[in-house]
C-alpha cells in the first residue's frame, strides 16, 4: 500500500526528527489495533492520517507504527496537495516554542484538503483516524509509579508526556480506524462551503475520537459532582423533593439535603488512577489465589459492543465476581463498567475504594422510601444517558446452591425505563457465566443452607476471612454468552413503545412482560455459555452414588461417557469443556483435595467424604442443566427395563415445563422432544439402550450390567428434582383443597424435604430450599393445575392425580411411600391406583397410549413367562449367560 508520497524524490522528515525517533525507540513498544491496518486502505488513493492531539511524541509513534505496518509515511508530503505532511491533529496547543508564537487552527488542514479536490472529480483522499494511547494497561511487572502516568482524558503537558513515555512507553497502543473517503463525504454534503464542510468533518472526528477513548479507557466521569448535580436537577427528583417536603412538613432546603445525601450514598466516584492501581495490585493477588483465569468468546462480545450501551449481567457465585469481571475487562482493553453493589459492601476503607473503582451502592429494598427510589432511578438513567457501561447481578444475591436463582427484575425494569426515556443508544445485555473450581465462601454457604444466619459483612469479618487466601482455588472461567438487544424485544411487545418515554412516571402494561422475558433470556443465555471443568464432571459422577464412592475403573468410564455426551450432543456453541482426559481429571481432583483415593487389592476406590461431598453438590449444580435431557431419559429406566420411545417423549413433554423453569433450559417443548430423540439415539449407539420393534421400543440391560449402572448414575443427578415435585403434590393432596395457602405449602414441603434428607443422609442442602418449591408451585399455577380460591387457599385440578400416576415411572415404590409417610397432612390420602394398562410385570412400563398397548403386550407376556420360570426355584444358580451380582448391586 504505497502512494506517490513514498517516492524517494519527495522531501523526507528532518534529520533531527529521525534522530529523536531512534532515541525513543528503546523506550516504546507498539501494539497495533488491528494488527494489519494496511488491509483497511484502498490501493492507489492518497491517505492522510488524523490524530486526536498534537504532540511531537505522537508524531514519532505514528511514523514508527506506519513503518512497521507497511503504511505510507505520515511525515512525507501528501500527494496531490500542497501539504508538507500527511498527518494533522484535531487538538493543538497554543504557545511559544523557541520564542515563536504557535497559534494554529486545526480546521485549516481540512480546508486545504477540500480545496485540493476542487475541479478534480476523479481525485480522492482517504482520511484515517489514528488513536494513540501510552500506558493503557500496565502489566503486573509495572511499578506503582507508572500507573499514575498512564493514559487519561487530560491533555497533559510535554514534561508529563515525556515521563509517561519513559515509564509506560512499552504499553503503547495505536488504534487505526477505518478510513473515510473525503470525496464521498464531500459529495454527500450537498455543496456546502469548504469552511462549513471542514467544521462538520472536524466535529464528526472529535466525536469519533471521544467514542474510541471512552471504549479504551472509560468515559470521562472523573468528577462525581457533575453526575450528582444532574440527578438533583432532574425533573422527577425535583418533584420528589417537593413531595417529600410537603409530606414530612419540612422545608424545601431540608428535603433537598436529604436527596443530596441519598445520591452521595449511591453514586460511584470513578477514578482512572484508582482503577489502574487496583489492576496493578490484583494481578499479583490473582496469581497467588488462582492457577489461571480464562475468558472464552470475549472476541464476540467485543465485536457486538460498539455503538451500544452495554449492560453486563453475569451469574453471581462469589464476592470475587465483582473484581474478576472488572479486572479481566480492564486488562483486555475494555472500559471497566459501573457495578451495582449491595450497600452492605459500603464498609469503612473498602467502600471508598470500591466506589472509586466504579461501584455504586443500592439498598436491598426501596419499599417505604419514595425519595430514595426516585433518586436511584434517576442515577441509573443518567449513567445510561451518558453511555456508561454497567454491570449488575439479576439474581439479587450470591447463589448458595450453585444453581441460577430466580431473577429479580428490579434493575432490569429501571434500565428499560431509562432507555424508554432517552432511546439514543441501543442497549445490549451481555450475559456472562463465571465458573469456579473452588469457592472462598464454600463453608459459609453450607452453614446458611443448613439454617445458620447469614453473617453480616463487616471490616472485622473481612480481616478474619483473610486466612482463606492461604489456599489455592484452581482455575476460573469467564464465558461470554450470546448478547441480547433490547430494541427487538420492545418492538415485539408494542409498535408504539417509543411514545412510552414521554411520561417518565408511566408504566406501560407491557413493561412487566418485557422485563420478565428479558430476565429469563438472560438466565438461559448464561446457562448456554457454561464452562465444564474437571470438578463439575467429578461431582456429577460421584454424587450419583449412595456413598459418593466409585471404583476407579467405573469412574474413568463414567467420565469418558459424560465428556462424549457433551461433545456429541452440544448444548450450545458457547459451551466450553475441559480438555483433560478421564485419568487427568481424577488426578486433578485429588490434587485439589476434592476426592481421595482408597487403595484396595481389587482396585482403588475414589471417594468424596463429609464436607467435601456437600461442597461438591455446588459444582454439580453449576452444570446440571447440561445433562438434564440425558438424566430424564435415564430416569425412565430406573424402575423399568423397557419403555416405548413415544412414552418417553410424551412424559417428557409433560415434565419439561417444570424442569425448564428450574434449570432455565433453552428449548420449547418441540425442541426438548428433538433433544430427547438425539439423546436416545446416543444411548443406543453407546450400547446403554437397545432399540427393538423398528426403534419404537427401548430396553436397557439387567441391573448388574455396566450399561445399566452408567444409566443409573446419569439419572440420579436429576432424581431429587422429581422427589421434590412428588413432595409438593403429596403435601397438597394429603391436606386437601381449600386448606393451605401457598406459603403454608412451601413451608410444609421444605420441612418434609429436610426430614427426608436427615433420614437418608442426603448431601444436597438445596434439596429443601424453599425457593425451588416456590418455583414449582408457581409453574403449577401458570399451567392452571393449582390456583388460589377467594379465601386465599389453594385448590387443584384432577390432573394432579395423573401427575402422581406418572411419578410411578420415575420414583420407586419405597421412595414414594417414604415421602407419603413423612409428609404432614390431615387426610389419610392414598395415591391413585395404577392404570389397568400399566405393565403386569415389574420392570415394564406400558403407556396409557392405546397405540402402544398392543406393541407392549408381546414384551409383557415374555417377561411374565420369565418371571414364572425363575419363581419356581428360589435357590437356583445364575444362568450361564447371566452375570453374577457385582459390588455395585450390593452397595445399592
Amino acid at each position: 500500500m504505497t502512494t506517490a508520497a513514498d517516492s524517494p524524490a519527495r522531501p523526507r522528515a528532518p534529520w533531527w526528527f529521525n534522530l529523536a525517533g531512534q532515541l525513543l525507540q528503546p523506550w516504546v513498544r507498539i501494539r497495533r489495533d488491528p494488527a494489519e491496518p494496511a488491509t483497511l486502505l484502498r490501493a492507489g488513493v492518497p491517505v492522510c492520517y488524523v490524530i486526536e492531539r498534537d504532540g511531537f511524541s505522537d508524531a514519532l509513534i505514528l511514523q514508527r507504527a506506519c513503518r512497521e505496518a507497511g503504511l505510507p509515511n505520515p511525515m512525507r508530503p501528501l500527494a496531490g496537495t500542497r501539504r508538507r505532511r500527511s498527518v494533522f491533529a484535531l487538538a493543538r496547543r497554543d504557545g511559544s516554542l523557541l520564542g515563536r508564537n504557535r497559534k494554529r487552527n486545526p480546521n485549516e488542514a481540512l480546508r486545504q484538503l477540500v480545496h485540493s479536490l476542487e475541479g478534480l472529480p476523479d481525485s480522492d483522499i482517504q482520511i484515517m483516524p489514528v488513536s494513540i494511547y501510552v500506558g493503557r494497561a500496565p502489566s503486573r511487572d509495572s511499578g506503582w509509579f507508572r500507573v499514575l502516568f498512564s493514559e487519561n482524558w487530560v491533555m497533559v503537558g510535554r514534561f508529563r508526556r515525556m515521563l509517561a513515555l519513559l515509564l509506560n512507553g512499552r504499553d503503547t497502543v495505536v488504534h487505526f480506524s477505518t478510513p473515510v473517503s473525503l470525496r464521498q463525504t464531500l459529495d454527500e454534503s450537498g455543496g456546502i462551503t469548504p469552511e462549513r464542510f471542514a467544521r462538520k468533518v472536524a466535529r464528526v472526528l472529535r466525536t469519533h475520537f471521544r467514542r474510541i477513548r471512552a471504549a479504551v479507557i472509560g468515559p470521562d466521569l472523573s468528577h462525581k459532582r457533575t453526575v450528582v448535580d444532574a440527578v438533583l436537577n432532574a425533573e422527577p427528583v425535583r418533584a420528589a423533593i417537593a413531595a417529600t417536603a410537603a409530606k414530612e412538613k419540612i422545608s424545601h432546603a431540608k428535603a433537598w439535603r436529604k436527596a443530596h445525601k441519598l445520591v452521595l450514598e449511591i453514586a460511584a466516584d470513578y477514578s482512572h488512577p484508582v482503577v489502574r492501581s487496583a489492576s496493578f495490585l490484583l494481578s499479583n493477588f490473582w496469581n497467588k489465589l488462582y492457577d489461571g483465569i480464562a475468558m472464552h468468546h470475549f472476541d464476540k462480545a467485543r465485536a457486538a459492543a460498539p455503538g451500544h450501551e452495554v449492560i453486563y449481567v453475569p451469574c453471581h457465585r462469589s464476592h470475587a465476581d465483582y473484581l474478576l469481571m472488572s479486572y479481566q475487562l480492564h486488562v483486555s482493553g475494555v472500559v471497566v463498567p459501573h457495578i451495582a453493589a449491595g450497600v452492605n459492601l459500603n464498609l469503612p476503607v473498602i467502600g471508598p475504594i470500591l466506589r472509586r473503582g466504579g461501584a455504586f451502592f443500592l439498598r436491598r429494598s426501596f419499599r417505604g422510601n419514595a425519595l430514595y427510589s426516585v433518586v436511584f432511578n434517576e442515577y441509573v438513567a443518567q449513567l445510561i444517558d451518558r453511555g456508561v457501561p454497567m454491570e449488575y447481578f439479576i439474581e439479587g444475591g450470591r447463589s448458595r446452591t450453585g444453581r441460577l436463582l430466580a431473577p429479580r427484575a428490579g434493575m432490569l425494569a429501571m434500565t428499560i425505563r431509562a432507555f424508554l426515556r432517552a432511546p439514543r443508544r441501543p442497549v445490549l445485555f451481555q450475559p456472562v457465566y463465571i465458573g469456579y473450581e473452588k469457592l472462598m465462601e464454600g463453608k459459609s454457604y453450607i452453614g446458611e443452607l443448613s439454617g445458620q444466619p447469614k453473617e453480616k459483612e463487616s471490616l472485622l469479618g473481612l480481616l478474619k476471612g483473610l486466612k482463606v487466601l492461604r489456599q489455592r482455588y484452581g482455575h476460573v472461567a469467564l464465558n461470554f454468552g450470546e448478547p441480547i438487544e433490547l430494541t427487538p424485544l420492545l418492538d415485539a411487545a408494542s409498535d408504539n413503545w417509543r411514545a412510552a418515554g414521554a411520561d417518565p412516571e408511566a408504566k406501560p402494561e407491557w413493561l412487566g412482560t418485557v422485563t420478565d422475558r428479558l430476565a429469563e433470556r438472560i438466565q438461559v443465555n448464561i446457562n448456554r455459555a457454561a464452562d465444564v471443568n474437571p470438578i463439575n464432571l467429578l461431582a456429577l459422577a460421584l454424587l450419583a452414588t449412595p456413598k459418593h464412592a466409585m471404583a476407579e475403573s467405573d469412574l474413568l468410564t463414567q467420565l469418558e461417557l459424560a465428556k462424549a455426551m457433551l461433545e456429541e450432543l452440544p448444548y450450545s456453541d458457547r459451551i466450553t469443556l475441559t480438555p483433560m482426559n478421564p485419568a487427568a481429571i481424577i488426578a486433578y481432583g485429588e490434587q485439589m483435595g476434592w476426592i481421595q483415593r482408597v487403595q484396595h487389592p481389587l482396585g482403588d476406590v475414589l471417594t468424596a467424604t463429609g464436607e467435601r461431598a456437600v461442597l461438591l453438590s455446588y459444582f454439580r449444580n453449576n452444570v446440571l442443566h447440561l445433562t438434564a435431557t440425558a438424566a430424564w431419559v435415564a430416569c425412565c429406566f430406573l424402575n423399568n427395563r423397557r419403555m416405548s420411545r413415544s412414552s418417553i417423549l410424551r412424559l417428557g413433554r409433560i415434565i419439561y415445563p417444570f424442569i425448564q423453569g428450574e434449570l432455565f433450559l433453552p428449548w420449547d417443548t418441540d425442541g426438548f422432544a428433538a433433544q430427547m430423540q438425539a439423546t436416545i439415539d446416543f444411548f443406543v449407539r453407546r450400547g446403554l439402550l437397545e432399540a427393538t420393534s423398528d426403534g419404537r421400543v427401548l430396553e436397557r440391560s439387567p441391573g448388574q450390567d455396566d450399561g445399566a449402572y452408567q444409566l443409573k448414575v446419569i439419572a440420579r443427578s436429576l432424581i431429587q428434582a422429581f422427589e421434590r415435585y412428588y413432595i409438593t403434590i403429596a403435601a397438597l393432596a394429603k391436606n386437601g383443597p381449600h386448606t393451605m395457602t401457598g406459603a403454608e405449602l412451601e413451608n410444609a414441603c421444605s420441612l418434609t424435604a429436610q426430614r427426608l434428607s436427615l433420614l437418608n443422609e442426603l448431601t444436597a442442602p438445596e434439596f429443601f430450599d424453599k425457593a425451588l418449591f416456590r418455583g414449582f408451585i408457581q409453574k403449577l399455577r401458570e399451567r392452571r393445575i393449582v390456583w388460589t380460591d377467594d379465601a386465599g387457599k389453594l385448590d387443584y385440578d384432577a390432573a394432579l392425580e395423573g401427575m402422581v400416576r406418572d411419578a410411578r415411572v420415575i420414583l420407586s415404590r419405597e421412595v414414594r411411600h417414604s415421602i407419603l409417610k413423612i409428609t404432614p397432612g390431615g387426610n389419610d390420602w392414598e395415591a391413585p391406583a395404577a392404570d389397568a394398562r400399566e405393565g403386569a410385570v415389574e420392570g415394564t412400563y406400558v403407556p396409557a397410549d392405546s397405540d402402544d398397548a398392543a406393541l407392549h403386550a408381546r414384551h409383557v407376556a415374555a417377561e411374565q413367562r420369565e418371571h414364572e420360570r425363575r419363581s419356581g426355584s428360589d435357590r437356583r444358580l445364575p444362568d450361564a449367560d447371566e452375570p453374577a451380582p457385582t459390588h455395585r448391586d450390593a452397595a445399592e
